[in-house]
């Protein structure tokens, strides 16, 4: 049903409904966490390249992908955090490496840094896990109380146009459809509109906090010498050199890889080119 994703799924039964997962492979382990409006689908190609060597746990927030999509649930930055987890004690993961993108970094670094002794490596993409006050008038357009949610849920005016907003290479029709099929209706696309309504910009948000929270523990990684990939499209129309540079800035040693060509969802449009870094990044 959708191409180069024949993993088997699991499901997590938590309050409010089931969360979806794969685990594949076995070895060192790393957790894979999307952002919006992808789910773990994005990821297909990192998980058959990386279950070789390791067990790869590849999750669908609340809401998202395959997980239910309750309509009346706490969308918020803490409870996807909370929600990562309880997966992990679930699958009693003591010791793990990251690899985060989009709204996915601060759910997957908001649950390192309560688990400094626990990681081992990170890989972040066009993401961020620190305040900022950026944001692009079309997403911003999307937050406007009731216009907004008729843009996104009714006309499906934030997961659709990410097909070729957020890459630089023309998706195939069915990767496209792919992308898009967990989120075919209003009452499917509820998850898709609460991750833009919960876009912490002041200090009035209710995710604010949390995210300063994270924020100000960002250095236990750095000073723990966590290993800290890079890997950035910068043509990013959402995160783009600013986000890049302040993660150089608080990672100075990370190392680094910048794609000038690369889109938002840089795996799609630099696949080739990011698959021998992260093989040799995760080496065994």
């Amino acid at each position: 049903m959708y191409p180069d994703y024949p993993f088997p799924s699991h499901y997590l039964e938590l309050d409010g409904g089931r969360l979806h997962y794969i685990d594949e492979g076995a070895g060192p382990v790393i957790v894979m966490v999307h952002g919006n409006p992808t789910w773990s689908y994005y990821f297909r190609h990192l998980i058959s390249l990386l279950r070789e060597n390791h067990r790869i746990i590849a999750v669908d927030h609340m809401g998202c992908g395959l997980s239910d999509k309750p309509q009346d649930y706490p969308y918020c930055l803490e409870q996807h955090i909370e929600n990562l987890e309880c997966l992990l004690t679930h699958l009693q993961i003591d010791r793990f490496s990251l690899v985060v993108h989009d709204w996915g970094g601060a759910i997957g670094i908001g649950c390192a840094v309560n688990r400094i002794s626990s990681i081992e490596k990170i890989v972040v993409m066009n993401t961020a896990a620190f305040r900022s006050t950026r944001i692009p008038l079309r997403i911003q357009l999307c937050r406007i109380p009731v216009v907004g949610e008729i843009i996104v849920r009714l006309f499906n005016g934030f997961a659709w146009p990410a097909k070729f907003m957020a890459v630089k290479k023309k998706m195939a029709p069915a990767v496209a459809k792919a992308f898009l099929a967990p989120y075919n209706s209003w009452k499917n696309r509820v998850a898709v509109y609460r991750f833009v309504r919960d876009i912490p910009l002041n200090s009035h948000h209710k995710s604010y906090a949390t995210l300063v929270d994270i924020e100000k523990r960002l250095p236990l990684l750095r000073d723990s010498a966590v290993p800290l990939l890079i890997v950035w499209g910068g043509a990013d129309f959402c995160f783009n050199d600013d986000f890049f540079e302040e993660w150089t800035k608080r990672f100075p040693d990370a190392e680094k890889h910048y794609f000038h060509d690369g889109g938002h969802y840089i795996l799609e449009d630099k696949l080739s080119d990011i698959l021998p870094i992260l093989k040799s990044f995760f080496r065994v």
